[in-house]
C-alpha cells in the first residue's frame, strides 16, 4: 500500500467528485510522479445541509500535491464540470485547458471572482485540439450533448491510451457542432484503448437517448397546435442546441421570440461571441411581447426546475411582467432533476389552477437526454474496444450497471470504483490499490466549509429537534425559552415546569458543584431537556447560560 500516493511507474485513476454520485466531477490521473485533473465541477445545495447553496468535491487531496499538478482540462461547460473553478482555481495555480465557449464561461466566472489575472486559461481552438503535459498528451474529440462543445479527451500515457468520454451521447442531427464519426473512433480503438473512463447516467435506458433533430421537429409540431394562444417554452439555459431550434420554431410558426431569465441571456450572449445562434432571430422586450396578439410570441424562460427566482416561478406566481393566463400553454423542454421534484410540482399547479395548459417530454418529443442510452454504450465499446471500463459519472447502481454491461459486452475488465478509490490501471492486472480522503464541501454563506462540519452538523439538528435557551441568573431566578417545538397552546405550560424543573435541579447541587459553573450548567441542560422531551417527544438542542453571580 502507498504511503505518498505519488505515482510512480504506473497509470493511477481517481475520482474525487463524481462517482458514486451525479454530479461534483473531479477526475485525476497519475502518472511518472505527476498528476492530470479532468474537470472541476459543483453541484447545488442539498436539503441535507440545510441553509447552504452549492456543494464541491473536496479537492484536499490534490491541494495537498498541487506542485504535482500539470493543469487541469475541461471537457465542457456545464456546472458539474466546470462550477467549482472560481472557488478552487486561484489555489491550484495551474494552467486550465478548454475549447472556446467553455472557455469563455470559465473566464466570465473567473472574473466574477476576482480571480482572472491569477489563472491561465488556454483556449483550444481547433476541433481535435491537442496539448502535451508531462507524460500525458491529451486530443480533444468533439461528441454530442446539451451544450456546445461537448468533449471526450484521448489521453496517451506510457502505459496506454485512456478514452475520457466527459458527458456525451450519439446524435446524427446535433443541430450545433459536428461530433466525431465512428469511423474516427473505431480507428482510435484500432489503435488500441487501455481503458474507457465513461458515463453512466443513462445505462438504465433500453432505448438511444433521442436527437435534437427530432425534438426541432416535435416542437414545430407542438407549437403549431397552439394556434391563437401565448406559448412559453423552459429548458436548460445552456443547451445551446434547444436555444437553436426554438428561434427557428419561432420564425417558422410566425412568433415573436421573447427571452427571460439572466442565464439564458448570458448564453446567448456567449454563444453569439463564439459563432452559434447566428441566425437566432431578434429578441422582443417584455413590454412588445405582451402587446402582440397572443398566437404571435414564443417566451423562452428559465425555471423549468422549479427555481423560486427564476423566471418561470415568477411568471406562475403572477409576479413577473410576462404573464400567462387561462388557455396559454408551457412547454417543459427539459427533463426533471431527480431532487426538484416537489419544486416543479409546485410551479406545475399554480399553473393548473390558472387554466395554463402544460405539456412535458411525456406527452409530446420535445425533449431528449444529453446522456447515452444502452444502445448507445454498447455503440461505443464496440468502437474503442477497450480492454478496462471504469463507469463514473453515475450514483453507485448506475456504475455497476454499466459494469456488467460491459462484461456482457465482451469487455475484459470493469473497475467500479468510488469517490477516494486509487486505482492502478496499469501495469499489470488493474484495481484498487489504496483509498484515500474524499467527501464534500459546501458553500455556506460566503464560507466554504466541510459539509458534515459543526455548522451544518448543528443547524440541521435545530431543523429536526428545535432548541431550548435555559438563562440561569442565581438558583431561583431562571428563564427558558423554546424555539421550534410542537406545543402551540402548552408552551406557557411547558415553559413554567420547565423553569421549576431546572430550579429543583440547580437546588440539589451539594458542595464544590453549587459552585461550579460546568455542573450548574449540565444539571440545567438536562432538566430543561428532559422536560421537553416530556411535553413534546422531542429531544432538543439545549444550550445554558449562566449569569456571573
Amino acid at each position: 500500500m502507498k504511503k505518498d500516493f505519488t505515482p510512480q511507474d504506473e497509470l493511477l485513476f481517481l475520482a474525487l467528485g463524481g462517482s458514486g454520485e451525479i454530479g461534483m466531477n473531479l477526475n485525476l490521473y497519475g502518472c511518472q510522479g505527476k498528476w492530470l485533473m479532468v474537470d472541476c465541477g459543483m453541484s447545488f445545495g442539498a436539503a441535507e445541509y440545510p441553509g447552504t447553496e452549492l456543494m464541491f468535491p473536496d479537492p484536499e487531496f490534490i491541494e495537498d500535491r498541487r506542485k504535482d499538478l500539470l493543469g487541469i482540462v475541461l471537457t465542457h461547460a456545464h456546472e458539474d464540470h466546470i462550477g467549482a473553478l472560481p472557488y478552487f482555481a486561484g489555489d491550484f495555480r495551474v494552467p486550465l485547458y478548454a475549447t472556446p465557449f467553455t472557455a469563455d464561461l470559465i473566464m466570465r466566472k473567473l472574473d466574477e471572482a476576482g480571480i482572472a489575472r491569477e489563472v491561465k486559461l488556454h483556449v483550444i481552438e481547433e476541433d481535435h485540439g491537442q496539448i502535451k503535459l508531462g507524460p500525458f498528451t491529451v486530443s480533444y474529440l468533439p461528441l454530442a450533448h446539451s451544450i456546445a462543445e461537448g468533449n471526450a479527451l484521448l489521453i496517451e500515457t506510457p502505459y496506454g491510451n485512456i478514452f475520457h468520454t466527459g458527458d456525451w451521447k450519439l446524435d446524427d442531427e446535433p443541430q450545433i457542432g459536428t461530433p466525431t464519426t465512428s469511423e474516427e473512433l473505431t480507428a482510435i480503438g484500432d489503435e488500441g484503448v487501455l481503458a474507457l473512463v465513461c458515463d453512466s447516467t443513462n445505462v438504465f435506458n433500453p432505448n438511444p437517448s433521442g436527437s435534437e433533430g427530432a425534438v426541432l421537429r416535435g416542437l414545430l409540431e407542438e407549437v403549431s397546435l397552439h394556434a391563437g394562444k401565448r406559448v412559453l417554452v423552459t429548458t436548460f439555459a445552456s443547451n445551446v442546441a434547444r436555444l437553436q431550434t426554438l428561434g427557428r420554431v419561432a420564425r417558422e410558426t410566425g412568433r415573436q421570440l421573447c427571452v427571460a431569465g439572466r442565464s439564458l441571456d448570458r448564453i446567448i450572449e456567449v454563444s453569439k461571441d463564439n459563432g452559434y445562434l447566428t441566425d437566432l432571430p431578434d429578441v422582443v422586450d417584455f413590454e412588445t411581447a405582451m402587446s402582440l396578439p397572443r398566437g404571435e410570441v414564443l417566451i423562452m424562460a428559465t425555471g423549468g426546475q422549479g427555481e423560486p427566482r427564476a423566471a418561470l416561478s415568477r411568471i406562475a406566481e403572477d409576479n413577473h411582467r410576462l404573464s400567462l393566463s387561462n388557455g396559454d400553454v408551457v412547454l417543459f423542454s427539459s427533463r426533471q432533476i431527480p431532487g426538484n421534484e416537489i419544486a416543479i410540482g409546485k410551479i406545475q399547479n399554480r399553473l393548473a389552477e390558472r387554466g395554463i395548459t402544460m405539456v412535458t417530454d411525456r406527452q409530446a418529443e420535445i425533449h431528449v437526454s444529453g446522456h447515452p442510452g444502452r444502445p448507445e454504450l454498447e455503440a461505443l465499446y464496440s468502437w474503442i474496444q477497450p480492454e478496462i471500463l471504469v463507469p463514473v459519472h453515475g450514483e453507485m447502481r448506475h456504475m455497476l450497471e454499466q459494469g456488467r454491461l460491459g462484461k456482457e459486452c465482451g469487455i475484459p475488465r470493469n473497475i467500479v470504483q468510488k469517490n477516494g478509490d486509487i486505482v492502478r490501471l496499469a501495469p499489470d492486472a488493474p484495481g484498487k490499490i489504496a483509498e484515500v480522503h474524499s467527501g464534500r464541501l459546501v458553500l455556506d454563506g460566503d464560507i466554504i466549509v466541510p459539509a458534515n462540519g459543526e455548522a451544518v452538523t448543528m443547524r440541521r439538528r435545530l431543523a429536526h429537534s428545535g432548541i431550548v435557551i435555559v438563562v440561569v441568573n442565581g438558583f431561583d431566578d431562571v428563564t427558558v425559552q423554546g424555539v421550534g417545538l410542537p406545543l402551540d397552546e402548552d408552551y406557557d405550560a411547558f415553559v413554567l415546569e420547565a423553569q421549576q424543573d431546572v430550579t429543583d435541579a440547580l437546588h440539589k447541587l451539594r458542595g464544590s458543584a453549587a459552585r461550579d459553573g460546568d455542573a450548574i450548567y449540565e444539571a440545567a441542560r438536562l432538566a430543561a431537556r428532559r422536560a421537553a422531551q416530556r411535553w413534546s417527544g422531542k429531544k432538543p438542542q439545549t444550550r445554558v447560560i449562566v449569569l456571573p453571580s
